[in-house]
Parts: C-alpha cells; sequence; structure tokens
C-alpha cells in the first residue's frame, strides 16, 4: 500500500492504494494522453464515495471494459 499526495482543483490531498492500483492507473493516464493526477481529478469530479475507493472502482470498471472489448475482438476474428 502507497499513500501519495496529488493536486485536484487547486488542493493537495493523499490516497493510498496498493501498488497494483497504481500502476494501471499510471497506465491508464498514458493510454488516455493524461497525467495521474488529471485522471484522479476527472475520477473525483465523478464520485460519489471515499476518493480511494472511486480509484479502484474506475481501475476495476476500465480492466472490465478492456477485457470485454479483447473479448469481442477475438471472437469476430473467428
Amino acid at each position: 500500500m502507497k499513500k501519495r499526495s496529488v493536486s485536484i482543483r487547486g488542493h493537495r490531498t493523499s490516497l493510498s492504494l496498493e501498488d497494483g492500483f497504481w500502476d494501471e492507473l499510471a497506465r491508464i493516464a498514458g493510454d488516455r494522453g493524461t497525467s495521474v493526477a488529471g485522471l484522479i481529478s476527472a475520477i473525483d469530479s465523478d464520485r460519489s464515495g471515499g476518493l480511494s475507493s472511486a480509484v479502484r472502482l474506475f481501475v476495476l470498471d476500465t480492466l472490465r471494459q478492456e477485457a470485454a472489448a479483447c473479448r469481442t475482438k477475438a471472437s469476430s476474428l473467428d
């Protein structure tokens, strides 16, 4: 578990996530051409619960969407 500080809309906050979530968050941000802080800001603007939980759910949802897209692509190749 790593605790990191980020700036969201001009204020500093910190959140704790497991290494795997930080790694996937960085990959997703890179894929989208944004920074990790920018992505966290976007997640923050849409969340209803705690920020760490919202980030974890965002990463999980993104991975699920990517897996579904891979399955769809693979089945269209058959």
